[in-house]
């Protein structure tokens, strides 16, 4: 379908690859991986005619069309977000016009219009329109609006839904996950799998990659490199090829220093001097290998902590929040303690990013109280965050200013460069940078003089892989209290502890990180499909064989059913001992309840309130961490149940 050849691009004397190719076959889903600047959105322009290569040749089949998603900045004109969803032509349109405006359905003109319409299918396209916005989260009341009045990911999206009605032969995707929320992006992965045509996408996104890919190929030091399945399964290849590559320097380095040792010692004496000609002539010979590849390194960084709090951070009593008519909380109430890691899931638009904003005391509410905590301070982190830059600052200078005291100036422009801001990037002034980068030095801002309570929404939405890693490291490491929104779920699973899902304006809690949450809410949720989908997207769950027609010898089959069986075993063993743990945990704490119930039931105890107040105080903090060892527990004691079935 696509093929491309020995491909080379440089910008002046930065090279972007050099001699690279691909064949695309129908039905291949491939992912694109690269750092930041390798050239990936570069490549997709070299495809798509827009950018002229170096050298190389780009071929495709004959009459096949493609579709592509830009990661920023796709058009909107004048036309309805249907309308530009159904992707219809200059004719449809004004076919469609007419029909909507004229008041006469009797008069031949109407009859005309009407009979021309249906011609081009036009009511079964704008059926599919409209239902393929639907899983993109639009509602019926947006079809009709112009699509120029919608925010930037708004429009994105009935780009998207616009390729999906589109159905072409070649989608090209350049980070389309970036502007979905969890439960989109989960409807859009299956949209994908059962996708007819070829599938070449950008993606920081690891599960979206795993679930959706049976291909990867890497921009990697100048080079392309393909890989077979998904993500995860080429994490495991490429770390097995770099070992085995390593493996070859090393040994081809032992064979030169061992004829060149010889040719030293023995090539000025006469009896071995044809030996040592030979040898010579074989080093000459000899295809060097370049030295391994030295990966980047995840930044090793001692990220300052924020001041102490007191143990209740925010309290949300009652409140009542609205934008004009449309009441988005009513009578909500909500308590967050010093510690919790918590991810806010739910459809767009149910209300997290306004959660957040309340929490964070940078929105008005409209009744009902909130009251932070003692010495608390919050920190809140939007995607569009660029007030509080100093525009005419440079990067480095705008990062200095907020740092907090300790930390070197090598230290800063480590993890910017880890951010991103590489080179001479550091010398830019603040208002020449995209709305991405300046997102990302405020992201760089807050971990460098962090509150003790941060508020994230959507934080990974411009970082690459090294960058998102680099900030789960950071919030591993923060002490303070942390409530994040984010599509990413590789970045979930590595960072929350407890799910509360927003719905309707009803707020639901989990004890739990986010795998508890989908095995909680999948079984009874009407959304169990989606549920699914979204579980699937785990490396874990996800195929890693790519080559399924490959047939095994007999042995081989005994040696991988033993290592499979071995495995199986030792995972039983671990889940007997986690089971054993948690129990041991829960006995624990119950004790620990028990001697506290019988304290507080001692009227004596209230003779010193100070007291009293702390051992209520203790036995709060007991009861919930012995209701979240007890889901633990839940969860532990079903999976031992699996793995006790399989064996």
């Amino acid at each position: 379908m696509l093929t491309f050849t020995q491909l080379s691009k440089s910008f002046g004397q930065k090279t972007l690859f050099n001699e690279i190719s691909l064949r695309l076959q129908r039905g291949d889903r491939v992912g694109l991986l690269g750092a930041n600047g390798a050239g990936k959105t570069t490549l997709f322009s070299i495809i798509l005619g827009q950018v002229e290569q170096d050298s190389g040749l780009v071929e495709m089949e004959r009459g096949i069309r493609i579709g592509y998603l830009p990661q920023e900045s796709a058009p909107a004109e004048n036309e309805t977000v249907v309308e530009l969803a159904s992707g219809i032509s200059p004719e449809m349109a004004e076919l469609l016009k007419k029909l909507r405006s004229e008041r006469d359905p009797d008069s031949a003109e109407y009859h005309d219009c009407l009979e021309r319409f249906t011609e081009l299918d036009g009511y079964a396209i704008e059926a599919k329109a409209k239902r393929i916005l639907s899983g993109l989260a639009f509602r019926d009341t947006d079809f009709d609006k112009p699509a120029r009045t919608l925010s930037g990911g708004w429009i994105m999206r009935a780009h998207l839904a616009r390729l999906l009605v589109m159905e072409p032969d070649l989608l090209m995707l350049d980070e389309p996950t970036n502007h979905l929320d969890l439960e989109t992006l989960g409807w859009f992965q299956e949209q994908l799998k059962s996708y007819s045509g070829t599938i070449f996408t950008i993606s920081h996104d690891r599960a979206f990659l795993d679930a959706i890919c049976n291909g990867i190929a890497e921009i990697r030091n100048h080079k392309l490199h393909r890989y077979k399945g998904n993500y995860n399964f080429y994490l495991k290849e490429k770390a097995t090829r770099a070992a085995q590559y390593e493996a070859a320097y090393r040994n081809q380095q032992r064979e030169i220093a061992q004829l060149e040792d010889f040719v030293r010692r023995f090539g000025a004496k006469a009896t071995k001097a044809a030996q040592a000609q030979a040898r010579v002539k074989q080093l000459k010979k000899m295809e060097r290998l370049e030295a391994p590849e030295s990966e980047a390194k995840t930044l090793r960084f001692n990220f300052p902590q924020p001041p102490s709090s007191g143990q209740r951070v925010a309290t949300l009593n009652k409140v009542t929040q609205a934008y004009g008519d449309h009441v988005v909380y009513r009578d909500l109430s909500l308590k967050i303690e010093k510690g919790a890691r918590i991810v806010l899931v739910g459809p767009n638009g149910a209300g997290k990013s306004t959660l957040l904003k309340i929490l964070g005391d940078v929105l008005p509410i409209n009744g009902g109280s909130r009251e932070l905590g003692h010495n608390i301070t919050a920190g809140y982190f939007s995607q569009e965050r660029a007030d509080g830059l100093n525009l005419e600052d440079s990067v480095l200078h705008e990062a200095l200013e907020n740092t907090a005291t300790g930390l070197s100036d090598q230290s800063v422009r480590d993890l910017l460069g880890v951010f991103l801001f590489q080179g001479d990037d550091v010398h830019k002034k603040v208002k020449v940078l995209s709305g991405g980068e300046k997102s990302r030095l405020a992201l760089v801002k807050l971990l460098l003089n962090p509150p003790n309570f941060i508020l994230l929404d959507e934080p990974t939405t411009h970082l690459d892989m090294p960058s998102i890693d680099a900030l789960i490291q950071a919030l591993k490491n923060y002490t303070g209290t942390l409530c994040f929104v984010s599509h990413d779920v590789h970045f979930i699973r590595a960072i929350a502890s407890e799910t509360i899902q927003i719905e309707a304006g009803r707020v639901n809690r989990f004890a739990g990180d986010y795998d508890y949450y989908l095995y909680k809410s999948g079984a009874n949720s009407e959304r169990a499909g989606l549920v699914a989908g979204l579980n699937n997207a785990r490396p874990e769950a996800a195929s890693t064989d790519p080559s399924k027609e490959t047939v095994l010898s007999a042995r081989e089959r005994r040696r991988q059913n033993a290592e499979l069986r071995k495995e199986a075993t030792n995972k039983k063993r671990r889940a007997e001992k986690r089971v054993s743990e948690l129990e041991t945990a829960i006995l624990k704490l119950e004790e620990e309840q028990s001697a506290l119930v019988k304290r507080l039931e001692d009227p004596t105890t209230y003779s010193d309130p100070e007291e009293a107040k702390a051992l209520n105080l203790n036995a709060a903090r007991v009861a919930k961490r012995l209701e979240e060892k007890n889901y633990a527990w839940e969860i532990a004691a079903e999976e031992l149940e699996k793995l006790v079935q399989t064996l």
